[in-house]
């Protein structure tokens, strides 16, 4: 893929019905990890959605790769570089994880003669190798969720869209899924996680969006959101108080 930024919306407005989740939105998702914080209800989702083509905007402008999507056939060329974990993915309980990764790999169009491979390291990625025969109706809730995180690195795609990844994850697999996202930004891809756990954001994200009513309150890094902290925000951290001040700075201006 060329070295442009992965992602650009411009005056990007969206919602459901006659509700506005976002509105009037510009935004660039370059390279390395992009950690997305806000509350529920922030637009976090439907951002995330928009990014992957599965919502076309209502109104803006979505590029993707450096170009624009105008519609359906550009944003079916695009998906074959995107990888997307919803919070809720659909999956036929019958299939092995092998089955279901490989086929989210044809989804994606990953050519037949290396889907088999790409499947394999994206299973041994997650630590799924000796589970690959195992129906998805049989996993827990943690196994499942990394499976979910297999498929959407599987082909190696450009931009990796993470929807709340690491829940229902022990502490040393979200220690290795850090080590993962980490790799995958090392390898070129472009990150963008939404998460409610500020820890994971301040030591694996090279960015951090503060979203809040469908707007970004507070664009840097980990440390930079860590140090505009007011001293009587509440939370027990730098970047959690930081994370605090950017919400309350944000309601204080409407």
């Amino acid at each position: 893929m060329p070295s442009t930024p992965a992602a650009r919306l411009t005056a990007l407005t969206q919602g459901y019905g006659r509700d506005r989740i976002i509105e009037d939105l510009d935004l660039t998702i370059g390279a390395g990890v992009t950690g997305l914080l806000g509350p529920n209800g922030a637009g976090k989702t439907t951002l995330l959605r928009t990014l992957s083509t599965i919502a076309a905007p209502r109104s803006g402008t979505l590029e993707l790769f450096g170009k624009r999507i105008g519609g359906e056939r550009d944003a079916r060329r695009a998906r074959r570089h995107i990888g997307y974990l919803p919070q809720d993915f659909g999956h036929y309980p019958s299939f092995s994880v092998r089955e279901f990764v490989q086929y989210c790999a044809w989804l994606r169009e990953v050519p037949g003669r290396t889907a088999e491979e790409a499947t394999r390291r994206a299973l041994a990625a997650v630590g799924l190798t000796d589970h690959a025969p195992n129906r998805m109706k049989s996993l827990s809730g943690g196994m499942l969720r990394r499976t979910g995180i297999a498929a959407a690195i599987v082909g190696e795609p450009s931009l990796v869209l993470l929807d709340e990844p690491t829940v229902g994850l022990d502490p040393a697999q979200r220690l290795d899924f850090r080590t993962l996202i980490r790799s995958l930004a090392q390898g070129g891809a472009s990150v963008l996680l939404s998460t409610h756990l500020v820890e994971d954001v301040g030591v694996a994200c090279d960015t951090v969006l503060v979203l809040h009513e469908g707007r970004v309150v507070h664009r840097g890094t980990p440390r930079e959101l860590a140090l505009s902290a007011a001293e009587d925000a509440p939370g027990d951290s730098p970047l959690e108080r930081g994370y605090m001040t950017a919400l309350d700075g944000s309601t204080s201006e409407r």
